[in-house]
């Protein structure tokens, strides 16, 4: 058979057609078949022709093959199951089968660590989803999970292929079964790169971290048009399901970036401070930054008057390696800080409060996130540092009745389930229940540090007074001369900074120039600590 007979029967095999033949023939040589597989896979890389191509360009956005060039380090990438095809023959699909069925799948390395993927193609079927195309998902998270490696998700997919019916809908279960199994086993990473309606959007929200690209990204469980003949409400794309809603609002998109080539670099840099599985710990890096550097700007960042404000981003600065660190859901619940970061090259988990942000008082949103983060870090191997500057639980009607009393339990159990080394500081003031919550040594933090600032109480000397002395202060020729005397005896007798300490509950005090130095030791110390927890199917977290 002739090079130019081969084209045009892989150009038939490409479009779809049933009549061709398997292979070249008996006379074909092993020349020939090498020759039509070099011809096959050049079709299947690049994809459909034509208008498909281009809508994607014009849309603004990447091929899947390009997407997985940008993850992946150079030339690193294995492609499995490319020359796939659906077998589906409902309403003229048999002649439209194209290779990989809308779907890469395969495995690279990221900064030399190996790390598993699959990318919807937009081009092929608007990538959504079928029972082919389903079972590559499948194989592919089979594969990460049984090697221990990560997966990362480049989502850009219509949902269900409606062609194919029921089998579309089992596949998706497949994929939420499997993100489940997976989940505290291997990283899981979604990246939302195109739309992503109805039940697929529950497999991003089941992975650990969902990055989001402004302007080709939606999720949303019902669209625009079905909200509004359902509820008479007008809304778009993305103000229903767009990246900065989900980073702000609903706090679905835990990072959000302008452009692909950018969320992408971010997904490595991810990567780099994860383990592999939950059987590893996170990758330690070289570090320049001495363990032992006075850290005596903190001084000057936090104020020593409660009632002042500042910013605790600044803080996690300056304590940490190189002044580096990743935060997450940084537009969402912002009173309260979660990143990662390293100290002297070991990764930790950062939370803190922020005084910033609703003065650092803790709320739903807020409590739900912390929760989650340290969950994930504990089911990591991460070591987790809490920083400490709260002055309680957000007040209000709203609060209670949207379940402050469940939300914040969320964050109560999240961490007196962690066995990782966990360290608290407590950097000013600590009131009431917020302080338990905030990995108090009451709940298992390992170690519990502060500074000289710090006043940790049932509430703040003000309210305490009014509630103690309020008859004393109400009798009294001069009131307000009363309720300052006895605030004074309050703070004297039970808010100095060494009150807790002289009963256990703090470790030590210390200078905040020793804050970075203090974190190290006591992390290099507890780094062969061994947790346990008592044999049972699963705790019961609160809703």
């Amino acid at each position: 058979m002739s090079t130019v007979e081969q084209v045009e029967k892989v150009e038939q095999v490409a479009q779809g057609s049933k009549a061709v033949p398997d292979d070249l023939g008996v006379g074909a040589s092993m020349a020939d078949r090498v020759g039509e597989l070099a011809v096959r896979r050049d079709q299947a890389h690049a994809g459909p022709p034509g208008r498909a191509g281009e809508a994607q360009r014009l849309r603004g956005k990447l091929t899947a093959r390009e997407r997985l060039e940008l993850l992946f380090d150079d030339g690193t990438f294995t492609e499995i199951e490319g020359f796939r095809r659906h077998r589906a023959e409902a309403f003229g699909m048999q002649r439209n089968r194209p290779y990989t069925d809308g779907v890469i799948i395969g495995w690279g390395q990221v900064h030399g660590r190996t790390v598993f993927a699959y990318a919807h193609d937009f081009r092929i079927f608007g990538g959504a989803l079928g029972e082919a195309h389903a079972e590559k998902i499948h194989k592919i998270m089979d594969m990460a999970e049984t090697t221990g490696a990560p997966l990362v998700s480049l989502c850009d997919g219509a949902g269900a292929r409606i062609q194919e019916g029921v089998t579309a809908l089992a596949g998706y279960g497949g994929i939420f079964q499997r993100n489940v199994r997976a989940s505290g086993v291997i990283p899981q990473i979604s990246v939302m790169l195109g739309p992503c309606a109805g039940g697929a959007a529950y497999s991003p929200a089941l992975t650990d971290f969902v990055f989001m690209v402004r302007g080709i990204a939606q999720m949303f469980i019902t669209g625009p048009d079905v909200v509004h003949a359902v509820t008479g409400e007008v809304v778009t794309h993305d103000g229903l399901g767009g990246a900065d809603t989900h980073a702000t609002s609903s706090g679905v998109a835990a990072f959000v970036y302008d452009d692909e080539a950018g969320c992408l670099d971010d997904v490595r840099y991810l990567l780099s401070m994860l383990p592999a599985n939950n059987r590893e710990t996170a990758p330690v890096r070289a570090c320049a930054d001495p363990p032992d550097r006075r850290t005596g700007a903190l001084a000057e960042l936090v104020p020593v008057d409660p009632r002042r404000s500042y910013d605790m981003r600044s803080v996690i600065a300056e304590i940490v390696d190189d002044g580096e660190y990743f935060e997450v859901h940084e537009r969402w619940a912002a009173n309260v800080v979660c990143a990662l970061s390293r100290l002297d090259g070991h990764v930790v988990g950062v939370v803190a409060n922020q005084p910033a942000r609703l003065a650092g008082a803790l709320d739903i949103e807020s409590a739900e996130k912390a929760a989650r983060f340290v969950q994930w870090c504990d089911a990591f191997n991460i070591p987790l540092v809490t920083l400490v500057d709260v002055p309680g639980f957000l007040p209000g009607v709203d609060q209670e009745h949207n379940g402050i009393i469940r939300h914040g339990a969320k964050l109560l159990y999240a961490y007196c389930n962690a066995t990782v080394p966990r360290i608290q500081l407590i950097l000013r003031k600590a009131y009431g229940g917020a302080y338990i919550v905030m990995d108090s040594r009451s709940i298992g933090a390992d170690l519990s540090f502060a500074w000289p600032s710090n006043e940790i109480a049932v509430m703040g000397a003000e309210g305490a007074t009014n509630v103690i002395f309020r008859r004393e202060i109400s009798a009294a020729a001069e009131p307000e001369v009363v309720r300052a005397q006895r605030i004074a005896e309050y703070r004297a007798e039970l808010m100095h900074p060494y009150y807790a300490v002289e009963r256990g509950l703090v470790d030590d005090v210390i200078d905040p120039a020793e804050t970075r130095s203090a974190l190290i030791n006591g992390f290099a110390m507890l780094r062969r600590k061994h947790g346990s927890l008592p044999v049972r199917k699963h705790g019961n977290q609160p809703q």
